[in-house]
Parts: structure tokens; C-alpha cells; sequence
């Protein structure tokens, strides 16, 4: 018979509390799972998403594309340079030889050296060997056996082009090209598990994350080098959890592709390590180069230490800016090494016993942005594509380093200076508020009198303040243009034609001796409808004058006068072949109102330099691919535009304007090397000047156009001087030669107060002038009452007695005779000459010509002014 079982109420509660126990069990599970499939179908989905990501990036090319490269000019040996074969080793490790390298090789035996160029080079792969002596070279043999005088070496990398609109730089290096220190810095600082973790250190995130919501602040680091490699290459900086959470799944993926090393090599590649002016320092290669001045295989163990510092704040621990933070944190950084054992205590206590020693801060001397800038803009020019920067070329330039180092040193000396007499003019009396002060900007451009490439440009006073490039900018000329007006009539003089009327046949000798008049006058052109007024009214006006002294002290009547006789569209035409395109045939032409650019102007000047042959100014010598092939090759630009005796006569008297003119404090300032150059001002102040090997203009203005009140001998003078003296130290500018006269011309010692020859009888105030053959003076000081006159002499009105007397301050030397072509002058001190009354009775040339004084600094005034150009 069926029996019935009784339960208590006790058991029916538990078996009912277990079968509800039972199905929520269940319930959990089946959600567990569910959150599982969910989670993993979520995780699988992104997963493979970001894996997407990744793949797409790597088969869009290299994660770093190589950027185009710019290289300076190739360094010239020459036997007798002061340069040891160890010098020219480290010249060409630097350029990127090795014993592995492409680009070339080179073997070093204590004072010689042989290079062998490879198949990359900028040059052919012919080799030599220099053999040098204490210092010095002393031959250099091609492979073949063949002597040569001079080799040149592989061009140095100045800087990469930019590589996007956020202007950010980097020098790629592999991982085999990192010094060990640099990575055990790395590793000791940042991620000490790096080899061993698979790309997350969970425990590291787990303790950040509970301080994170503990303290409110996403402050703590958690991230491996690994996503910090994921975050700067895919992902923003900001700080959530989505974020994180997809750092991790890129993570995954770049430790899944690649070795442990190759991503170390991206991180090294990839990081940001700060600011220099207005372009991001990403990579240590950029930063060792930035902060060091050296490649990164250079860097010792505390400069390794204090890059892997930087990286925890790079605008906190700039060195520049901070020197001390840096170097506590660069500190730690050592300690930490102490730590993993990569370094013993002794060795970092030896390290953190260095001092800082930064390369210079100035960007423009180490990357020459301003000149970088302008060969990208020619390179889109030439070739015609916007996108150079990712097309891996080899842009080979023109600019010189050592130079260009000089000009922002210069320019930086030399804007201290303006910026104190910029001060002096804005002193507020007691009481009253300072008004705000406009400071100038600069710009400095040096070229090759011979080739006309580019050597430095400076284009501003701060490239990160301001990428605005003054060396391009068009700006009245002042009186630096007046040179062109005295070089017409020495040209239209040999060419036969007459300065009065400017038709053929005349017989008006343009010398340096003949007189113009220096006075008020209103001269009338177009065609009789308009007028102008050129004014003296700084100095005052001197009477006659010779065209010597007036161009020596820069008097704008006696220019202006001297210009209507050679014709203004005549002295407009000659500017205009120099490269002066905005010049016009208006009275004001000659005394500089129109505009031209620093680098217009460099070029102009080597009309006077280069035997009357015009150079346009240029920057890019070749463009070639990554493999070395020939992308394109420019040539220079070269007209004969004036006669080479004029050119030359011309470059005489600006060396009386160097030597006792308005340009005589480049003597005082200590620079004595055979030179010729010109000051000008008009709201702007300008020095153009040159050597045998160099000539360098320097502008000094305002960018609201306002006026600098200050003269181009104050202002731009001392920055070319500083600029100059620095040159001349470097092996390949020392070599200053005095100026070499074409044939057909003579040079003489003439005495001032007779405007004669001057011999023993002479009180001593003398100057040097060249003259075309036949039109110098035959007589000397002691014969001028007594000796007749030559037919051209007497033309001229010189060489006769004079009423006119000069009493500059006395000067030593031999008795002084005529002297043969070429020979220097030797008198550096200023003219202190003072101008007399004029004489009673004027000659034909005194008739025909006129005159008026611009310390550089005068006013003009034209009715009306001419039009803009």
C-alpha cells in the first residue's frame, strides 16, 4: 500500500528556499554568460576594429614616412687650411659616413685620411686621401694618383621639412642607431618590465586606477611604453575610460606585430620631447640634435639620462627654461638606472656632477628657418608640388652653417644694441605712464660676390615669435641705392656718352675728382609737370664738392644732380638690370625710394663686386630622390649688365665710404679687412657691404612701416660688423684679398686740399682714387700754380688751383706719389672735413652738376611723390 510522507513545515521551507536558490543560480549563470557572449562579441568586435586600424596605418606605407631632407652646401678642403684629418672624420660622421653606409665610407690613419663616396652621395664616388700635419692640410690625392688643390665633403644635414601643419620635426633612427644608455633610461624611468609584460602591466593599472578614485585627479601614469606608443600614434591625450580602454586593445595588437624592439624604435621615433619656436621636437634623434647639437649616438650617459626625463613633462622640464628641474629630474633618472642595475652609484654620481651643456637656443643659427622656408616655397615653385615634404627627397642648398651660425650670433649682439636705442628714445618723464614700444625687426642676408648662392639669411629676430621673412619683404632702399647713381655716369662715361644730354659723342670724363654742387635745388620732371625738392636738413648743405665726398658722406642734392646729368632713366635702367625692378626714372630714384628686397639688394651689389656682372641671389644647387638620382639641377643666373672699369671705379669710392665716409665706424669697430660699402636710412636703416669672398646687406626696420629714427651707421652698421668679424675667423672667408682692378685703370694718392697728386709737399690729408686710364691729374700738390693742365683735365676743371681748401685732421706716412693699380688704402680713420664756401668762379662740370647731403638720415620731399611700385 502506497505510503504518505509527512514533511515539517521546517523542510518544506528549506526545499522550496533551495529551488528558488536553485533558479536564481541558474538566472546568474545564464546572465553571466550572456555578459560573457555580449562582452566577448563587444571585445571581438573592437577588437578586430582597432585591428583594422592598425593594419590599414601600417599598409598606408612605413608608421614614420621619411620627409624630405634640406643639406647645406659641401665644405670645401683646400691645402693650407687650418683642418686635421680627426676634424674631417667627424665632419663626415656626422654627414652619415660609416663603415656600413650607403652615402660613403672613410678610413682614418692618424693625420690622413681616405674617403670613398658611395653610390647615395651628393658627389660622384671618386675617393682621395688628405694627408694633413699639425693641423694643417697639406695635399690632397684623387684614387687615381692626380694632385688636387681642393675636395669637397658630403653636405651636412640642416633640417628635415616639416612634416604636417602642426609643423613637427623628427630625425628617424633605427633601434641598432640608440645608444645602449638611451634605452636603459628609457626603460629605468618609464616602463621597467618593458621586455617582459605582453604591452599592459596590469598591476600598475589596478594601483592608478584605485588613486585615480581616491584623489579625483587623473594624474597617475599607469601606461607602458607600449600605450604610450598606442595613445600618441592613434589616440587624443584626454583621460576616460573609453579611451583607455581602446589604448589597451591597440596595445594588443602592436605587441602582437611586432618585436619588442621594433617598438621601441617607434616610441623612440614617435615621442614628443618639447618646443623649439614654432615646431614640436618629436623623437630623440630631433632631440639630441636640438638640445646637444649632436647626433644621438653622440650623447653621453647624463645628456641619455636627462631626454628620458624630459618625457614625463616636456614643457615643465624644458632645460632651456628650466635647468634646474631638468636636471633634478635627469637625477632621478639616474638613481632609477642605479636601481635596475643598468649603471653602478659611482657612475651616476659622475654623471649628476655634469653640467648642462645645451647647444645655443637660437633656432635660426642651428636650422636656418627662415632660408628653409624659402627653398620649400622655390621647390613648389620649380617642381610644382605641394606636398615635398613626403616624398623623401634630398633638397641640396646653398647655405653655409658655420656662416649662417655667425649671422644669427651678429644679429642677435647687434639687436640688443637697437633695442637700447629704440629705449633711449622713449624715456617718460617722472610722473607719466611709459607708452608702449615698438621694437624693429632685422634682417640679414650674405652671399658669394662670385657665384651669388646664398650662404645665411637671418629673416627676423625670432623665428618661433614670428615666421614673417624680412629678407623677402620690400622696403625702400635709401641711400645703399645711390652707389647705382655714380656707377651710371662712370658707365654712360664709357660708353661715350655725355652726361649733360645724354647723346652720344659728349665729352663729360666722369671721375671722382669732379665737382658737383651741394646746394637747395628743385628739380622738374615729367615733362615739366611735376617737382621735387631733395633736403638736407640734418646736415646742412656743403657747396661744391667732389663725387668723391659725396658719396663718401652721402649727400642727396649732389646725388640727385648727378643722376639728372646721367638721366634718371638712365640710373633707373641700370638699377633695374642689377635686379632693382621697382626702380624708376624720377628725380627721387637716386636717393633710394623705391622698393627692394635685403636679397635684391645682396644681388645688386655684386655688379660692384663681380667686375659689373649680375648674379641673382640662389639657394637650391640640386634635388635628388632617396637613392641619390638627379631630381633637378639649378644653375645660376649671370648678365654682364655695366662696364667692369666702371664697376670698379665704383667699388673705389665705396671704399672711401668705408674707410673716411659715413661707414668709418666699421674701422672703429675693430674690422680693418679690405672692404667697400654704404650706409643708407630712409624710414628704415640698411648697411650693404662687402669683401673680396662675402657680401652681407643688414636691414633694420619697423612692420607698421613707421620710422626707426635711428641711421643706418647706428642700427644696421654694427650688426654687419659683428656679422663680418665673425666671418673672417672661418678658414674658408679668412682669406680677404685687397680689391683687383680690371685693366685701363689707375690708382693714385691724391691730395685733398688741391684735389692734385699728392708728393712730399702735401700737408698729409690725402685719400685714394681710382681713374680710368688718361683722366687722373698729372699735376702734383707743389706744381699746382706752376704746370700746365691736360685737355681732359681741363674739361673737367681739375688738377688746376683751387680756392677751395680742406683742413681734415693730419695722417702719417710717406710722402705720397702717384701708386700703381690695386695697392690698398691704408687710412681708416674718418673725415672730419669740413667743406668751405664755394669758390667765385665754377667750371663746366661745376655748372652742370649739383648737390645735397642724407647723413643717411635726411628727409625728402617730392611734389608729387611717385607713384608706388
Amino acid at each position: 500500500m502506497p505510503v504518505k510522507l509527512k514533511y515539517g513545515s521546517n523542510v518544506r521551507n528549506k526545499l522550496k528556499a533551495s529551488g528558488l536558490e536553485s533558479h536564481i543560480l541558474r538566472v546568474a549563470l545564464i546572465a553571466l554568460l550572456a555578459i560573457l557572449v555580449v562582452g566577448c562579441s563587444v571585445f571581438g568586435y573592437f577588437y578586430y576594429h582597432y585591428q583594422r586600424v592598425v593594419d590599414d596605418r601600417i599598409a598606408s606605407g612605413p608608421i614614420f614616412a621619411s620627409v624630405s631632407q634640406i643639406y647645406a652646401a659641401p665644405r670645401e678642403v683646400r691645402a693650407g687650411q687650418k683642418l686635421s684629418a680627426a676634424a674631417i672624420a667627424a665632419d663626415l660622421r656626422q654627414a652619415g659616413y660609416n663603415a656600413n653606409s650607403q652615402l660613403g665610407t672613410y678610413q682614418l690613419n692618424a693625420d690622413n685620411i681616405f674617403i670613398k663616396p658611395g653610390p647615395e652621395s651628393y658627389h660622384n664616388t671618386d675617393g682621395a686621401t688628405i694627408n694633413t700635419t699639425g693641423g694643417i692640410v697639406q695635399s690632397i690625392t684623387a684614387e687615381n694618383g692626380v694632385s688636387l688643390s681642393a675636395y669637397e665633403l658630403e653636405p651636412q644635414l640642416i633640417t628635415a621639412l616639416s612634416e604636417d601643419k602642426n609643423r613637427t620635426k623628427r630625425r628617424l633612427v633605427s633601434y641598432n642607431e640608440i645608444p645602449p644608455r638611451m634605452v636603459q633610461a628609457v626603460i629605468a624611468i618609464e616602463d621597467r618590465d618593458f621586455f617582459n609584460h605582453g604591452g599592459i602591466n596590469y598591476l600598475r593599472i589596478a594601483k592608478c586606477a584605485f588613486s585615480d578614485l581616491v584623489t579625483h585627479h587623473r594624474t597617475c601614469g599607469g601606461s607602458t611604453l607600449t600605450q604610450q606608443l598606442a595613445k600618441n600614434l592613434f589616440l587624443s591625450p584626454e583621460k576616460r575610460i573609453k579611451r583607455k580602454m581602446i589604448e589597451i586593445l591597440i596595445t594588443f595588437q602592436l605587441e602582437a606585430r611586432f618585436t619588442k624592439k621594433q617598438i621601441f624604435e617607434m616610441y623612440a621615433n614617435e615621442i614628443n620631447l618639447g618646443q623649439r619656436g614654432s615646431y614640436a621636437i618629436n623623437g630623440f634623434g630631433e632631440a639630441a640634435q636640438t638640445f646637444f647639437g649632436k647626433n644621438l649616438q653622440q650623447l653621453d650617459l647624463a645628456e641619455c639620462a636627462l631626454l628620458a626625463g624630459t618625457i614625463q613633462s616636456p614643457t615643465r622640464l624644458n632645460p632651456y627654461r628650466h635647468p634646474e628641474r631638468a636636471m633634478e629630474r635627469r637625477n632621478v633618472v639616474l638613481e632609477s638606472m642605479v636601481e635596475t642595475g643598468a649603471i653602478t652609484a659611482s657612475q651616476a654620481q659622475t654623471a649628476k656632477a655634469e653640467p648642462l651643456r645645451l647647444a645655443p637656443p637660437n633656432i635660426d643659427a642651428s636650422e636656418a628657418p627662415y632660408f628653409v622656408d624659402l627653398v620649400h616655397d622655390q621647390l613648389v615653385k620649380h617642381i610644382g608640388d605641394q606636398d615635398i615634404a613626403h616624398q623623401s627627397l634630398r633638397i641640396y642648398t646653398s647655405l653655409d652653417p658655420e656662416l649662417q651660425r655667425a649671422a644669427s650670433e651678429a644679429v642677435e649682439i647687434g639687436m640688443k644694441n637697437v633695442d637700447e636705442l629704440v629705449r633711449k628714445q622713449h624715456k617718460t618723464p617722472k610722473g607719466e605712464q611709459p607708452g608702449p614700444i615698438t621694437y624693429p625687426q632685422v634682417a640679414l642676408v650674405a652671399i658669394n660676390p662670385h657665384t651669388g648662392q646664398i650662404l645665411a639669411l637671418v629673416g627676423g629676430r625670432n623665428y618661433g615669435a614670428s615666421q614673417l621673412n624680412h629678407a623677402v619683404s620690400q622696403r625702400p632702399t635709401g641711400s645703399i641705392f645711390k652707389p647705382f647713381v655714380y656707377a651710371a655716369a662712370y658707365n654712360s662715361s664709357l660708353n661715350g656718352l655725355s652726361l649733360s644730354n645724354g647723346d652720344t659723342g659728349g665729352s663729360g670724363v666722369f671721375t671722382a675728382l669732379t665737382e658737383l654742387n651741394d646746394e637747395e635745388t628743385t628739380f622738374t620732371y615729367d615733362n615739366g609737370r611735376q617737382t621735387y625738392t631733395p633736403k638736407n636738413l640734418i646736415s646742412g648743405y656743403k657747396g661744391d664738392v667732389t663725387a668723391a665726398y659725396a658719396l663718401a658722406h652721402s649727400l642727396n642734392a649732389a646725388t640727385v644732380q648727378l643722376g639728372q646729368m646721367v638721366g634718371f632713366d638712365n640710373v633707373a635702367a641700370l638699377a633695374r638690370s642689377a635686379g632693382i625692378t621697382n626702380a624708376r626714372g624720377t628725380p627721387s630714384v637716386a636717393i633710394g625710394t623705391y622698393n627692394a628686397t635685403p636679397i635684391d639688394m645682396a644681388g645688386a651689389y655684386t655688379v660692384f663686386a663681380n667686375n659689373g656682372v649680375h648674379l641673382t641671389p640662389w639657394m637650391l644647387a640640386s634635388v635628388r630622390n632617396a637613392s641619390g638620382d638627379i631630381v633637378s639641377d639649378f644653375s645660376p643666373d649671370a648678365k654682364q649688365v655695366m662696364d667692369p672699369r666702371a664697376a670698379y671705379l665704383t667699388q673705389s669710392l665705396l671704399e672711401g665710404v668705408m674707410n673716411y665716409g659715413t661707414a668709418a665706424a666699421v674701422r672703429g669697430h675693430g674690422f680693418t679687412a679690405p672692404a667697400a660699402g654704404k650706409t643708407g636710412t630712409s624710414h628704415d636703416a640698411w648697411f650693404a657691404g662687402y669683401t673680396s669672398n662675402l657680401i652681407c646687406i643688414v636691414w633694420v626696420g619697423n612692420d607698421d612701416y613707421t620710422d626707426v629714427k635711428i641711421e643706418g651707421a647706428h642700427a644696421a652698421e654694427p650688426i654687419w660688423t659683428e656679422f663680418m668679424k665673425r666671418a673672417i675667423l672661418l678658414p674658408q672667408y679668412s682669406d680677404v684679398k685687397p680689391f683687383v682692378a680690371p685693366a685701363g685703370i689707375t690708382t693714385a694718392r691724391i691730395d685733398k686740399t688741391s684735389n692734385l697728386i699728392a708728393d712730399s709737399t702735401c700737408p698729409g690729408n690725402i685719400l685714394y682714387a681710382a681713374f680710368l686710364d688718361g683722366t687722373a691729374p698729372i699735376n702734383t700738390c707743389s706744381q699746382m700754380s706752376e704746370s700746365p693742365q691736360n685737355l681732359i683735365q681741363r674739361i673737367l676743371g681739375i688738377g688746376g688751383s683751387k680756392s677751395e681748401t680742406t683742413t681734415p685732421p693730419p695722417t702719417t706716412g710717406a710722402p705720397i706719389v702717384r701708386v700703381p693699380p690695386n695697392t690698398p688704402p691704408d687710412g681708416n680713420a674718418p673725415d672730419t672735413t669740413q667743406q668751405p664756401t664755394p669758390p667765385k668762379k665754377k667750371n663746366f662740370f661745376q655748372k652742370i652738376f649739383g648737390g645735397g647731403k642724407d647723413k643717411d638720415k635726411d628727409k625728402q620731399q617730392e611734389q608729387p611723390a611717385p607713384p608706388p611700385q
